[in-house]
């Protein structure tokens, strides 16, 4: 059993709840000012500051507007109204989101920081299909607050948009190798194309696939596998091998998650290793307080396949 004692709150397990920066896009609309209101949670985001000097520079797609330096690093700063194909208000102030997250670091222009809100997971809801259609189905969840309705944006899949996505250490030809063996991996991740790129990934390497949008719904799953074990005399691990989770996922997060599945009686032996964009040292002591047996960013192909192979194959 894991426990929470000397953890600050937000970093105790079990609380389902992040904190997000609100900040806010302006549209200038024929009937007016329409305000966005979006989210992004606070662990990617380094700093909010005035938009510095930018370079232009040559083959970037049209959302870049230039790389800027920031703390003596040249980043890449994209707009979030170019991508989001709208018209910004003239004179409007902007700022930049200073990110890092898989192992990158971008800024992103927005025109007003709001303010840090806590919320929990469960409040989290699935965004309506015409609104996610408006932003290139990039919004992994949607909650109501007091001025309108917050859209959580799915940065990875942005960055995508933009093919400013990277994926790590990549094996060529010559290394990749054969899966000791066919190992059945249940993925709980709520981005699209996070989802598409573990995917090929895993199946690449001879494993199969089962797919799940929220840690909700990888319970669910995990309950129905257990309930067919039973039927049969036989435990969850002759059905599944492991489950790679990400962290930030609406209705339950990927650290209730974990801490469900390593302290419920029928799964204490199934291994789950934490899968994020994000490599802080708050966010692993975060797995590690929940039982997770391992960690790592996205994307890194190699370390995935390592871990896969290290955790899935003992009974």
């Amino acid at each position: 059993m894991s426990d929470n004692y000397g953890l600050p709150d937000i970093l105790k397990t079990g609380q389902n709840e992040l904190e997000i920066i609100d900040f806010r896009i302006y549209e200038d609309r024929e009937e007016g000012l329409y305000e966005w209101i979006l989210g992004v949670n606070v662990a990617k985001v380094r700093e909010v500051l005035r938009t510095p000097t930018l370079t232009k520079i040559p083959n970037m797609p049209s959302q870049v507007e230039g790389m800027a330096e920031i703390r003596g690093e040249l980043i890449p700063v994209i707009s979030l109204a170019k991508w989001m194909n709208i018209h910004e208000p003239p004179e409007r102030k902007r700022y930049l989101l200073f990110m890092e997250f898989l192992r990158e670091k971008v800024g992103v222009i927005i025109h007003r920081a709001n303010r840090i809100r806590r919320i929990s997971w469960k409040d989290i809801k699935k965004a309506p299909e015409v609104v996610n259609q408006r932003l290139n189905g990039r919004i992994t969840g949607v909650v109501e607050v007091e001025d309108g309705l917050l859209l959580i944006l799915d940065f990875e899949g942005i960055l995508n948009d933009m093919n400013l996505l990277y994926v790590f250490n990549v094996p060529t030809e010559s290394e990749k190798k054969e899966a000791k063996k066919k190992l059945r991996i249940l993925v709980a991740e709520d981005s699209a194309v996070a989802r598409k790129i573990i995917k090929d990934i895993l199946e690449s390497a001879g494993h199969e696939v089962i797919l799940t949008e929220s840690g909700k719904q990888a319970w669910e799953k995990l309950q129905e596998i257990y309930n067919e074990a039973s039927a049969y005399g036989k435990s969850v691990r002759d059905y599944i091998d492991l489950v790679l989770t990400d962290i930030e996922m609406p209705e339950m997060d990927g650290l209730t998650l974990t801490n469900l599945i390593k302290n419920t009686p029928g799964f204490l032996n199934l291994p789950v290793i934490v899968n994020t964009t994000l490599s802080d040292e708050a966010n692993q002591q975060k797995a590690k307080s929940v039982g997770a047996d391992d960690y790592l960013v996205k994307f890194d192909v190699k370390h995935l396949i390592e871990l896969i192979e290290k955790y899935g194959g003992g009974q």
